[in-house]
């Protein structure tokens, strides 16, 4: 590997590992995310020109955030040149910045979580931002997973930035009485941030792959952090039922396997008893809760090993309930899948007629793989056809889009 590629290479690493600690850290000091980010992408790109002349340093971590802090420094001075302030507004950023070397600690991005669940930022923009500002994807990214046009999403995420700024909302976990109403989008961003790196939302890009475990190492420290909250071990929970997994959905040849089809003797019998453990402990609250219940849908699944087939009565009974609390589109067209899986293809395509026109089910891949099958099922083969070559080209895992064109190629 030459020293351009090697050192393009550490910085790739550095952003998967780091970015969310970094912008977390530089933000929690000067109040303006969108100033760190600038800051620390201004790092990254010195780290690309130097790097490969003067070679990778023993800390890259340290590296960055020195460099993003000269940024901010030089930032506050020009500023101050024109407030005529400037050994003023220098000390405060100083002082500000002061601790940033404690580039590891992780609460620092859990505070950046709570922050952007503050209520005064709006709702709908509460765990893009979360997603942007610590876990490092951009309004693209982002977009695509909660069926949202990438400006659309961008425009949310700057108003949202400006609003933490503008506000000089506090860099801190809410106290007790408070924390309800902001947990509830800091689990959604790392959820999300999950379900990212499952479906390889990323592609090649080094600083999504690995998110599947950052997302579980932050649902840990939630868990750890808030003892008495079902939902955090939930969902930690869910992530550990669905990463037991992880080695079961490619075969030897790196086709895709569904969960079906997988072999259970490949799924992580570690993590799923530590699932299964969180799941029973968040039971004792006797509080509903989505991720509680979504857990619970995948603990039936990996019963099948134990009991020879799915309990599609009791995966129907959960996503009924799931349903009516939370009817997004990904567990309405969950609760279909589950509906043609027990044998009732006609009940499933009526549901999915249900969701039909509406914008986002239009690029929602799982819809149409789920309505492919289908209508498979029932018969109808040359509407099944399309709908597999639809959702191959939604899909943006190669391994499944291969996949997809297999089974509309074996549609006759």
């Amino acid at each position: 590997m030459s020293e351009a590629a090697a050192s393009r290479r550490a910085a790739e690493l550095a952003a998967r590992a780091s970015y969310g600690r970094l912008v977390a850290l530089l933000a929690a000091r000067t109040r303006d995310i969108a100033a760190a980010e600038d800051a620390l992408a201004d790092a990254f790109a010195a780290a690309l020109r130097h790097w490969p002349q003067r070679g990778v340093p023993a800390n890259p971590d340290a590296w960055l955030m020195t460099a993003a802090k000269r940024t901010l420094l030089n930032a506050a001075r020009h500023d101050n040149m024109r407030t005529a302030a400037s050994g003023e507004v220098e000390r405060r950023t100083i002082n500000r910045l002061s601790d940033t070397e404690q580039a590891m600690i992780p609460d620092e991005r859990l505070k950046l979580l709570f922050v952007c669940a503050h209520p005064a930022i709006d709702a709908a923009a509460r765990t893009p931002l979360m997603l942007q500002t610590v876990l490092g994807l951009d309004a693209a990214r982002i977009g695509a997973a909660f069926l949202i046009a990438p400006a659309t999403m961008g425009q949310r995420l700057v108003r949202a930035k400006a609003k933490i700024r503008d506000a000089g909302l506090r860099f801190t976990v809410p106290e007790p009485e408070a924390m309800p109403e902001r947990l509830g989008p800091v689990l959604d961003a790392v959820y999300a941030a999950y379900g990212a790196g499952w479906d390889g939302l990323g592609g090649d890009d080094a600083a999504v792959n690995g998110l599947g475990e950052e997302a579980i190492f932050l649902g840990r420290l939630l868990a750890e952090l808030l003892p008495d909250a079902p939902e955090a071990k939930g969902l930690l929970a869910l992530m550990l039922y669905c990463e037991a997994r992880r080695e079961a959905r490619r075969d030897l040849s790196g086709r895709f396997v569904p969960l079906a089809d997988q072999d259970a003797r490949l799924w992580s019998a570690p993590m799923i008893a530590e699932a299964e453990r969180l799941l029973t402990a968040a039971s004792r609250a006797g509080q509903f809760g989505r991720y509680q219940c979504e857990a619970a849908i995948q603990s039936v699944h990996v019963q099948r090993p134990i009991e020879g087939s799915v309990n599609h009565r009791a995966l129907l009974t959960l996503y009924d309930l799931l349903a009516a609390h939370a009817p997004t589109a990904g567990i309405l067209v969950a609760r279909a899948a589950t509906l043609l899986q027990a044998g009732d293809p006609a009940a499933a395509l009526a549901a999915l007629d249900t969701l039909t026109g509406q914008e986002r089910i239009a690029t929602y891949q799982p819809y149409w793989a789920t309505r492919a099958h289908a209508l498979r099922a029932t018969g109808a083969t040359a509407a099944a056809r399309n709908a597999f070559h639809k959702a191959a080209g939604l899909a943006t895992d190669p391994a499944i889009r291969a996949w997809l064109l297999a089974e509309a190629a074996g549609t006759a």
